[in-house]
């Protein structure tokens, strides 16, 4: 595989959510990943056709019970050959099963051992279930999205799992393996969804200490609260965005929609606000959003039309930028950021439970008779 991570390898422990996607990202930029799947969950055989995992992609998959002890000892193998292992599990479990970080740093005192938490590896949560809805809601994030009056919207779960989570894990992954190269020693990643998405809201706080955010959302600049940063509704149904903060590109979004000679107040009057939303609700649903794609397409009001998932893969820009490419049967986003020379490769599907377990572990220097004596044993499967 091509991309700027060549030559690291990485033991995955299987998981959900932000684990997968920091996998994802890693063999993206060209790792050499390779997931533990529990035996308990490979079956016999692999069906052909669509491989719709997309966080999977680009990895091999083994079983393995960690439960056996011989289990547990093949992939303690695999991590004295590795530069990462990373795990998505509660804290303690991995040490519970043989496998945390003092085992792993004594096989192999260069690992970077990576950990994906909610809360943290410490602290009165650290212990407790959650998903990405508690985790945004106690860092402050979720307060700030929705509609005046209204109660708080998820975003997906784009800003803990994904954002805060997984991608701050690959990033801390990658820091810590150019620290090495200095130091030559490993050391634990301890990346935790409500530290990521507290990180990521780091200009609303500070925004709010200076005044110019208020704690109720719905009403500030970029949350919708300003009618020249928001959605509207066109004639069709369909939905287009503004973003015309600056006041050359406000002066031209009042040009293009026909509001330039009409006597509005200032665009920063915050009291004149719903009113001038009001105003330019009516305009926009004047026209479909492909007329209004036709006015605005590639000019400085800062536009673009609301696509849904079945259109996005298929505009104009995202097929100029190859931003989506079928693998598998299945049409996948591309690799995430580009490289002018090593640029990343998009070529092995995901993997299925166990598909790969032989060829995996003979390429992991592990002989062929250990692997069926591995397989016998039903340490592996």
């Amino acid at each position: 595989m091509a991309g700027p991570l060549q030559g690291v390898k990485v033991v995955e422990l299987a998981g959900i959510g932000p684990g997968p996607f920091c996998g994802m990202m890693l063999a993206d930029m060209g790792a050499e990943l390779l997931r533990v799947d529990r035996a308990q969950s490979v079956r016999g055989s692999f069906p052909d056709g669509p491989r719709g995992d997309i966080l999977g992609r680009g990895r091999r998959s083994v079983g393995v019970d960690l439960k056996h002890p011989e289990g547990v000892e093949t992939v303690l193998r695999l991590v004295e050959r590795a530069d990462v292992i990373y795990e998505g599990f509660r804290p303690g479990v991995t040490e519970r099963l043989g496998l945390g970080p003092d085992v792993c740093l004594a096989r192999n005192p260069r690992i970077i051992y990576g950990r994906m938490t909610g809360w943290g590896q410490d602290g009165p949560l650290a212990h407790a279930a959650g998903h990405d809805i508690n985790y945004i809601a106690l860092s402050g994030a979720l307060h700030a999205i929705g509609r005046k009056g209204e109660r708080p919207v998820p975003p997906l779960n784009l800003v803990g799992d994904f954002g805060g989570g997984g991608l701050m894990l690959a990033f801390g992954i990658a820091c810590a393996l150019v620290e090495r190269a200095r130091s030559g020693k490993g050391q634990v990643v301890d990346a935790a969804m409500v530290d990521g998405s507290a990180a990521l809201m780091a200009i609303i706080y500070g925004a709010h200490q200076s005044g110019w955010w208020t704690d109720e959302r719905g009403v500030n600049m970029l949350d919708g609260g300003a009618h020249f940063y928001d959605t509207y509704e066109a004639r069709d149904g369909k939905y287009v965005s503004i973003g015309s903060i600056e006041p050359q590109f406000y002066a031209l979004l009042l040009k293009l929609t026909g509001l330039e000679g009409e006597d509005l107040p200032s665009q920063h009057d915050r009291a004149s606000w719903p009113a001038l939303r009001a105003r330019l609700a009516a305009v926009f649903k004047t026209k479909t959003r492909d007329e209004w794609c036709a006015i605005m397409d590639g000019t400085d009001v800062c536009f673009a039309p609301v696509l849904s998932l079945a259109e996005a893969p298929h505009s104009a820009h995202a097929r100029a930028r190859g931003a989506f490419r079928e693998l598998a049967g299945v049409l996948n986003p591309t690799p995430a950021p580009r490289f002018s020379r090593t640029s990343p490769a998009l070529d092995r599907p995901p993997a299925y439970p166990g598909e790969h377990t032989d060829e995996a572990l003979g390429d992991w220097g592990i002989a062929a008779e250990e692997i069926a004596r591995l397989r016998a044993a039903r340490a592996i499967a």
